[in-house]
């Protein structure tokens, strides 16, 4: 039987362990792997079906797992015995349902509450709410690997809501000053991984819009590539400008650049999110930029290209956060 995916199902397995104590790690690692979308299939072993995204994902958690003091290892599998492809997938499915579950009942929830304040004409009390679960779908969504039954139904739900409580937002335009330290990074050669995602691009778009307007970018290898004299590298595993502990690259070469601005710390916010999956920040705008983010992705296969057209999204969202400072 054909259900319309690839004959052999490629997975990424990540066995790992971690010390007994602390438990923070524990509870981290733990909450970072909901965050990914992956699911146990043993104890200690969970699974993301395989593309560069999900690897980077991993790639990601076990550096901090080593750093926790734990030990892991990554690897691409085809299930032969014991667990088919379909069994598994029913599991992806079974946990995105029950998240798609929870989201629907809290959104018929506030529809309800919404309709009940409706007369005293306090519905924009309810925003925010709408917003949250509205990310809480995007989150889920882009975690739902094989399309589970229940998105439609907290869809249809959520964008009820959002119609009812919909305003428009007058956007103005402010900039802030260029720093000394990010005078100091100017004429560099920066390198980075190909394939760009929303931390290398929001990277290349804050280089370029508020260090170096001539700066030149240049995609690389992830792995194995030699740095050269004048280059830095960012976000890439062993780059001078790169994650460090729960910080993105996007955050790390903010402060690096020393440039103190509110909105651009939102904007680190946000880009903290997408990336690392784990709803630090939990800003309302989050969702609307990861989608439009993954739709450059998957309209544009090249860097230059992403880039372009990302920059576009950033600075209107720098507009936007400047007009709610000001």
């Amino acid at each position: 039987m054909n259900d319309g995916l690839p004959d052999e199902q490629r997975w990424l397995l990540l066995i790992h362990q971690l010390p007994s104590k602390p438990a923070y790690p524990r509870v981290k690692v733990w909450r970072r792997l909901q965050g990914l979308g992956a699911v146990a299939v043993k104890n200690t072993v969970y699974a993301l079906p395989a593309n560069a995204e999900t690897q980077e994902d991993f790639e990601w958690l076990l550096k901090e797992i080593v750093e926790s003091g734990g030990e892991a290892m990554i690897c691409e599998a085809r299930l032969i015995d014991g667990l088919s492809d379909g069994q598994a997938r029913a599991l992806f499915d079974a946990a995105r349902d029950e998240d798609y579950d929870a989201i629907t009942d809290e959104t018929k929830a506030l529809s309800t509450q919404l309709e009940a304040a409706a007369t005293a004409g306090n519905r924009s009390d309810f925003g925010p709410q709408a917003a949250r679960l509205r990310k809480r779908l995007t989150d889920v969504a882009a975690i739902d690997f094989f399309g589970a039954t229940g998105r439609l139904s907290a869809e249809s739900l959520i964008a009820e809501l959002e119609r009812s409580l919909a305003e428009d937002i007058e956007m103005a335009k402010q900039h802030p000053e260029t720093s000394a330290q990010a005078a100091q990074l100017q004429g560099k050669i920066w390198v980075t991984r190909k394939g760009v995602h929303v931390d290398r691009i929001a990277c290349s778009w804050l280089i370029r819009r508020f260090i170096d307007p001539d700066a030149v970018i240049r995609f690389v290898p992830g792995k194995s590539y030699v740095p050269k004299e004048g280059e830095l590298r960012f976000d890439m595993f062993e780059g001078e400008i790169t994650h460090e502990g729960d910080r993105c690259s996007f955050e790390v070469l903010l402060a690096r650049a020393g440039l103190d601005d509110p909105a651009l710390q939102a904007i680190s916010e946000i880009v903290h999110d997408i990336d690392l999956k784990d709803s630090k920040f939990g800003r309302e705008e989050t969702a609307g930029i990861a989608s439009l983010v993954a739709g450059i992705c998957s309209a544009n296969e090249q860097d230059e290209q992403r880039i372009a057209h990302g920059a576009s999204v950033f600075d209107n969202l720098y507009q936007y956060f400047g007009t709610k400072r000001g």
